[in-house]
């Protein structure tokens, strides 16, 4: 017997629609029989530049299999913006069930090379737009008593990369925004996830190919497109998930995750309280199997996606 996703006449807002990830998503609501707000200003992968194109084509895409989808231009990194979106959702269609927060930009450099506005500017648009849309959305989730929030994450910041400390910052802030909703809101039937996603993109693009080693590599990476992410999503936002909040999921081709969120791994005890000497005699030594190996995304998943 079929589940029944409950999303039929929902409305839905994806930031960052225009393509990839987020068009996938709005495409996958869609198909679910929700109606679309498709938030997208058509900037580069660095933020620069402004288009209404990228959202048009993704409308397209929606009215041409019968969906139903209108589009706000407005960018989440303002609040006064991210007002409007919410707004273009009430106005054009009278309600909001879900918003997707997966708007992101990428401006990356070395920690010691990185300017202060390239981490201004990554952390606006992913955990300000973030909170931003999020809050703006809040009052109508709490006078209905029902809503879903699902939030783009990283493994970058869940578990961290070379060269991205704006975006990695940013993400894994997500992670604890999206708790603190789920938290604050659950008296209010309104619950909140996150997804690390994995998909061949922009963002993903300028990984090297010129070993053939390499070149295998990226093509087995290129098999990961956007679409694998969006089922998680339209999952996570339906009945079928009702009692999920406050978890995050990553979707990789065929694989699903759930991840470990930080709690206590060893203790140690002094009746005399510590000293730096007495810690490092009797605490550090019982905490060391339990360090944190400083690793980086592709090394915890260091196989290839299946």
């Amino acid at each position: 017997m079929a589940v029944d996703l409950g999303l039929t006449g929902k409305v839905v807002i994806v930031t960052g629609a225009g393509g990839g990830i987020g068009r996938a998503i709005a495409q996958g609501f869609a198909d679910a029989g929700a109606k679309i707000v498709i938030n997208d200003i058509g900037v580069s992968l660095g933020g620069e530049g402004g288009s209404a194109s990228p959202a048009q084509e993704t409308r397209a895409m929606i009215e041409a299999a019968g969906g139903e989808a209108v589009i706000s231009t407005d960018s989440v990194a303002d609040w006064d913006s991210a007002q409007k979106i919410v707004q273009c959702a009430t106005d054009n269609f009278g309600r909001l069930d879900v918003v997707v927060n997966n708007a992101g930009i990428l401006r990356d450099a070395i920690f010691h090379k990185m300017d202060p506005s390239d981490w201004r500017s990554v952390v606006d648009v992913h955990l300000n737009g973030s909170f931003y849309v999020s809050r703006a959305a809040a009052p109508l989730f709490r006078k209905q008593e029902a809503g879903a929030y699902v939030h783009m994450t990283s493994t970058s910041g869940l578990i961290g990369n070379v060269g991205q400390a704006n975006y990695s910052a940013a993400k894994l802030g997500i992670a604890a925004l999206s708790k603190s909703i789920a938290l604050d809101m659950k008296r209010y039937n309104v619950r909140s996830n996150c997804i690390a996603p994995f998909a061949w993109s922009r963002m993903t693009s300028s990984i090297p190919a010129n070993s053939p080693e390499e070149k295998a590599r990226v093509a087995k990476l290129q098999q990961m497109t956007p679409e694998t992410n969006a089922p998680l999503a339209v999952f996570l936002a339906s009945e079928a998930a009702r009692d999920v909040t406050g978890q995050i999921f990553a979707a990789r081709l065929n694989e699903l995750f759930l991840f470990s969120q930080p709690r206590p791994l060893r203790s140690a005890h002094s009746d005399t309280g510590w000293t730096p000497e007495l810690i490092a005699e009797r605490a550090l030594p019982a905490f060391r199997s339990g360090l944190i190996p400083q690793e980086v995304s592709g090394d915890v998943f260091a196989w290839d996606p299946i």
